[in-house]
């Protein structure tokens, strides 16, 4: 029996002698990595153009969009490239406030480029006419974006349809704007969608409302005659919104949130272009360029006006 009982002395020795060495600090005098603070900007929050509000929109907004004006005239367009990537539809990400009690009852369909009406609608882009394609029809308006690598120039035309899910009744308390980043206009040149000489149609429908993006503190307001938040949704009775938001003075990065509740439940919910801002710029007198009713390509803004 001796020689395992020497066995058992031996292993519980080993045993000590490693417990001793991980209590020990290391010879830089620090713990091995444990309880040391996390490093500056890595606690896995993310930006304005994120799924989460930030607490520093103005770095981030840096990211949304090229950080300088452009020249009137350049190389061709990046593919890909522009204002959100041109996508027409999305489900906002983030439900700040929200119980954790799974996904929010409700989803918002977001369209960030529609038209009021194709004569007041503008793009700033930082190429020539000759290296930009013709105007498309709306609903190509994104890839169109996209290509081209526009902004919404002077205004921007957003179409939100929210809708309960899961049999949930929910009310939209309110719609807020948040500014992430300003910026002095864009120095593009503006391109028109509408054909010179082709009338231009459009009224104001239910649910509309406006934001004034060179205020010091932009809010959505109602149009004149048309009622303010709140407003109850369901899977089988959603509510289309209409946003036109204008820029003068500044180029603006900007989203909005949602505030919801069901129940004993509530939240927000971040409205944005697929996880990016929204962007207006101001024309601020750029040259403007339209495309004349089967043209073969821009001509300067008045020079097929009769």
């Amino acid at each position: 029996m001796r020689p395992v009982v020497l066995a058992g002395v031996a292993v519980a020795a080993v045993l000590g002698a490693v417990a001793l060495a991980v209590g020990l600090p290391s010879q830089d005098g620090t713990d091995g990595g444990r309880d040391r603070p996390a490093a500056a900007g890595q606690d896995g929050g993310e930006g304005p153009d994120g799924g989460r509000a930030s607490t520093g929109p103005s770095a981030a907004a840096s990211r949304s969009a090229p950080a300088s004006a452009g020249p009137t005239a350049g190389p061709a367009a990046p593919r890909g490239g522009g204002a959100g990537k041109g996508r027409a539809a999305a489900t906002p990400t983030g439900a700040d406030g929200d119980d954790g009690t799974g996904p929010p009852p409700l989803t918002v369909a977001t369209r960030p480029y529609t038209w009021e009406s194709p004569c007041d609608q503008h793009y700033l882009i930082a190429h020539g006419p000759g290296e930009v394609a013709p105007p498309p029809v709306e609903q190509d308006a994104p890839a169109w974006v996209a290509v081209a690598g526009a902004v919404s120039s002077g205004r921007q035309y957003l179409t939100l349809t929210v809708q309960g899910t899961r049999g949930a009744t929910v009310v939209v308390d309110s719609l807020r704007v948040r500014e992430a980043g300003r910026r002095p206009p864009l120095a593009w040149n503006d391109y028109a969608m509408g054909y010179p000489g082709v009338g231009c149609g459009g009224g104001v429908p239910t649910r509309s409302f406006t934001v004034a993006l060179d205020a010091a503190r932009p809010v959505v307001v109602p149009e004149a005659g048309h009622r303010n938040f709140p407003f109850k949704v369901s899977e089988s009775d959603p509510e289309v919104f209409y946003v036109t938001a204008d820029a003068s003075a500044y180029d603006v990065s900007w989203y909005l949130e949602l505030s919801w509740s069901s129940g004993d439940r509530h939240g927000t919910l971040r409205i944005d272009d697929r996880g990016r801002p929204f962007r207006t710029s101001g024309a601020g007198g750029r040259p403007g360029y339209e495309f004349p009713l089967g043209g073969k390509g821009w001509v300067p803004a008045g020079s097929t006006t009769p």
